[in-house]
C-alpha cells in the first residue's frame, strides 16, 4: 500500500516539474530571442538488491531547448539586431561570466556601454563595447559597430568595434538560471565570422502557445489523477486499519 502511495507521489512531483517547464515557455511567449524549453518523461524501474524491477515511477526531464529560430519582427529601430540563422550574441554576467542569448534589444547606458534590454554589457573583440556620444549607430551585416560622431557628417563614420558572434555546439549548450545558454563543458567558443545580422530587427519566441497550453492541460489532468489514486490508498489504508481493529 505504502509502495503505490510512493508512486503515485512521485507521478505527481514530476507532472508539477513538466508544468513549470510548460507554464515558463507559455510565460516567455512574448520574449524576444527567446528558445521554449523540452520535457520528456521516462519510466525508472525500481530495483531492489539484484532482483527484477518490479515497479516503475515516473521521472521528468529538461533535456535541451528548441534551437529553431523564431520569426523576424521589424522594428525599425538601430539598436535593435536579429541574428540571421544559426549563432548567438555574446554578453557579460556581472560575474565576468560569458553567456549567450539570441535576444538583440540592445541599448546604451549612460556611461556609453552597450548593453542588452536586461543591463548586461553586449561583447564585442575586445571585451564590453563602449560607444562615445554620437549622432547615429550603424550596426552592419557582419556585427561591425560603427558611429557618426558629433558633428560630423554621415560621409565620415568611424568602425568602434564587432559584436561577438559565436556558433557554439548545440549538443553543448544548457541554460542557466537566468535563462541564458552557457556551455556544459565551461569553455569559451571561438568566433565565427560566417554569423550575419540584420539591424532593425528583433527575433521573437518560437514558443508555440497552442502546443504548451495543451501540454499544460493534459499535465492539469495527470496531476489530479495521481492525487486521486494517493486519496484512493489512503481510504484502503484507513479501511484496512478498521478491520484490524474489529478482528
Amino acid at each position: 500500500m505504502d509502495k503505490a502511495l510512493y508512486l503515485a507521489m512521485t507521478g505527481a512531483k514530476h507532472n508539477m516539474r513538466a508544468q513549470t517547464a510548460h507554464s515558463n515557455n507559455l510565460a516567455n511567449i512574448n520574449s524576444t530571442g527567446f528558445k521554449a524549453d523540452f520535457a520528456q518523461a521516462r519510466a525508472m524501474p525500481v530495483f531492489y538488491g539484484e532482483t527484477h524491477p518490479t515497479r516503475a515511477y515516473a521521472l521528468t526531464e529538461n533535456p535541451a531547448s528548441d534551437f529553431s529560430a523564431g520569426a523576424m519582427h521589424e522594428t525599425g529601430r538601430e539598436l535593435d539586431v536579429a541574428i540571421n540563422g544559426a549563432g548567438f550574441f555574446a554578453v557579460q554576467l556581472p560575474t565576468g561570466e560569458e553567456v549567450y542569448t539570441r535576444a538583440g534589444e540592445f541599448q546604451i547606458d549612460a556611461e556609453g556601454v552597450l548593453r542588452n534590454g536586461e543591463g548586461l554589457a553586449v561583447l564585442g573583440n575586445g571585451g564590453p563595447i563602449t560607444i562615445p556620444p554620437q549622432e547615429k549607430v550603424e550596426i552592419g551585416l557582419d556585427g561591425s559597430i560603427s558611429v557618426i560622431n558629433a558633428g560630423e557628417g554621415p560621409q565620415t563614420p568611424a568602425q568602434l568595434d564587432r559584436l561577438r558572434l559565436v556558433n557554439p555546439d548545440l549538443a553543448n549548450l544548457e541554460k542557466n538560471p537566468q535563462g541564458y545558454f552557457v556551455t556544459r563543458d565551461g569553455n569559451v567558443p571561438p568566433e565565427d565570422a560566417n554569423i550575419t545580422v540584420t539591424s532593425g530587427f528583433l527575433e521573437t519566441s518560437n514558443v508555440n502557445a497552442v502546443n504548451e497550453f495543451t501540454q499544460v492541460l493534459s499535465l492539469s489532468r495527470q496531476y489530479e489523477l495521481q492525487v486521486k489514486m494517493m486519496s484512493t490508498v489512503q481510504g484502503n489504508s484507513e479501511a484496512s486499519a478498521r478491520m484490524l481493529q474489529i478482528g
